[in-house]
């Protein structure tokens, strides 16, 4: 195991914050990217990271690696360290209002035009090249800000992966992922590990996030170059979402490991015979096809159906109740699906999503994900 020290921009004297990673197994044979806590409130991933590097380490001394592996058990310092009054607010950075999640730089185009003289019919020979250059693209970056530094140090760790995976959890929440549906058939083994009750599939959600600044470099290539030039399916990313904040717990944290080891070893990346798959609990649907239910007025929120629950349209989902007047205002789904997540807060505001169902058919467009 190797430990490396990636300093971020310090925005005042004597704040300087780093990225700790930490490296397995060969280089130069394939590399995988594990991180985990984008959003710094969102903790069971980083004890499922914690897992996984006592797992990787002993692996790699038994000599059972196959590929590189990347771990970043903390992947939001500066978010990390925002409490106020008790409150940990690591979804936005507080400076920017920016959800630390959204808006990672976007290089498709000027890797595109670095690498079109030089591209052929040799697919493994384009994609050493799409990596290369991205990889000088985003090293030319010069980061203007403490979050800019962040989003870049973890873009650069990142680049040259075939597999990105990115450790989330929602408020409340069953296990769920997210990825395109070009990577779904690469992924379904992963869902099926970790018993994801819900699996999202969208191309581009909209925003830039994390995950999909990786794939959509290689799907918008793909698009530019297909017709001409042999472009793979580079690199595969995944959100994993690790059900709710209050879900950490060394029981679910080494479950949660051992199904991404299990997965490691179906990928090919460890040495291993891998464990059968367990069947798959929910069928990949479209990103575009989750219904956020908005609250009409504001008030307490009482959910009536919990989080794994299939609905029907027209399902009582959670009713307000104005503690003043005595009105109480029933929400009601209107979409068939399965209700994976839900909101921690139990008042509600005039507008608020309390919940979102995931729902087979797409019907929404544009801007798919959560502010």
């Amino acid at each position: 195991m190797k430990q490396q020290r990636h300093p971020l921009l310090a925005p005042l004297p004597g704040t300087a914050r780093a990225v700790e990673s930490f490296h397995f197994g060969p280089q130069g044979a394939g590399k995988i990217y594990i991180q985990a806590s984008l959003h710094a409130d969102e903790i069971p991933g980083m004890l499922v990271a914690w897992y996984l590097k006592q797992r990787l380490n002993e692996l790699e001394q038994a000599g059972r690696l196959q590929k590189e592996i990347v771990l970043v058990p903390v992947a939001n310092p500066i978010g990390l360290e925002q409490v106020l009054m008790d409150t940990p607010l690591g979804r936005y950075e507080l400076e920017s209002g920016e959800n630390f999640n959204r808006w990672f730089v976007d290089l498709s185009e000027q890797v595109g035009d670095e690498i079109e003289a030089s591209l052929g019919d040799d697919a493994q020979s384009n994609a050493r090249l799409i990596r290369e250059a991205l990889s000088r693209a985003l090293q030319a970056q010069q980061p203007t800000t403490q979050l800019q530094s962040l989003r870049l140090t973890l873009q650069r760790l990142a680049c040259e992966a075939e597999m990105v995976l990115d450790l989330h959890c929602d408020f409340e929440a069953v296990e769920h992922l997210y990825t395109t549906p070009e990577a779904w058939p690469q992924v379904e083994p992963l869902a099926r590990y970790l018993g994801s009750q819900a699996n999202l599939l969208a191309t581009d959600s909209g925003g830039q996030s994390f995950d999909e600044c990786f794939s959509l470099v290689w799907h918008k290539l793909k698009l530019r170059f297909g017709e001409r030039f042999a472009i793979p399916q580079g690199s595969f990313s995944v959100t994993i979402e690790l059900r709710g904040q209050v879900d950490v717990n060394h029981a679910l944290a080494s479950r949660d490991a051992q199904a991404v080891i299990s997965y490691l070893e179906h990928y090919g990346a460890i040495d291993s015979t891998p464990m059968e798959q367990p069947e798959l609990l929910y069928p990949a649907t479209p990103l575009a096809g989750v219904e956020p239910i908005s609250t009409p007025v504001g008030g307490i929120l009482v959910f009536c159906c919990v989080p794994g629950e299939y609905l029907e349209a027209g399902q009582l989902v959670a009713e307000i109740i104005d503690p003043l007047t005595d009105q109480v205002t029933p929400v009601h789904n209107e979409k068939p699906g399965l209700l994976y997540a839900r909101s921690l807060r139990r008042m509600a505001t005039a507008g608020m999503v309390v919940a979102r169902i995931a729902g087979a058919q797409a019907y929404r467009s544009g801007y798919l994900l959560s502010p």
